[in-house]
């Protein structure tokens, strides 16, 4: 189940750790992660985006084979497309990376700073919040039937009011079931919803 409120907290201290921003992929399945944070400087985001950087970014070719944390510094891999000396153009001058999870359901985080090095003790908090973090948001292995049955007759085009009076309860209670499950799948709409309930086959 995810634990919105200690993950609003734990990304509030990674904010304060990481002075350059960071991007942070929780969960990665089919190369999707179930939660992905960014705050590094949006001209940067773009310009790594269109240009597809994270099948080539060392740092995440670094955090698919290896646990733990690592200064970008000290990544020793391949970077073809200078994509550490282009970051470090928009003031990512240093960084960390930080991994853990199984291979399938794998957390990658980057977090970085312009003045100097993070230090020992900054590694093991940002380390330390990570795993927490990849604890609170892992994705549910199962919806109760009742929220699956609710999110099935959206699916299926019923309105609101029209899937209550099918399951015979009132069109407030349904509408807490959808709430529930979109709480439970960590995702703003019913459609998000209907859609990672799929991708997740809990549907």
């Amino acid at each position: 189940m995810t634990d919105t409120l200690g993950l609003d907290r734990g990304l509030a201290q990674l904010s304060g750790l990481a002075p350059k921003g960071y991007a942070l992929g929780l969960h990665i399945r089919f190369a999707s992660a179930h939660l992905m944070i960014q705050t590094y400087d949006p001209r940067w985001s773009e310009i790594y985006t269109e240009r597809g950087y994270m099948l080539a970014d060392p740092m995440v070719f670094w955090g698919f084979g290896n646990d733990g944390a690592i200064r970008w510094s000290e990544i020793d891999l391949p970077d073809p497309h200078g994509i550490l000396d282009q970051a470090a153009g928009f003031g990512l001058q240093y960084g960390v990376a930080v991994a853990c999870g199984p291979t399938s359901s794998r957390t990658i985080g980057g977090f970085a700073r312009g003045d100097r090095e993070f230090n020992e003790s900054e590694i093991a908090e940002i380390t330390s919040i990570v795993l927490r973090l990849h604890e609170a948001s892992t994705p549910p292995e199962q919806l109760t039937p009742a929220q699956r049955m609710a999110l099935r007759l959206i699916a299926r085009g019923h309105r609101h009011a029209e899937a209550a009076a099918l399951l015979g309860i009132s069109e407030s209670a349904f509408k807490a079931r959808l709430r529930a499950a979109r709480e439970g799948l960590f995702v703003r709409t019913t459609a998000e919803a209907i859609q990672r309930a799929q991708e997740y086959k809990l549907l």
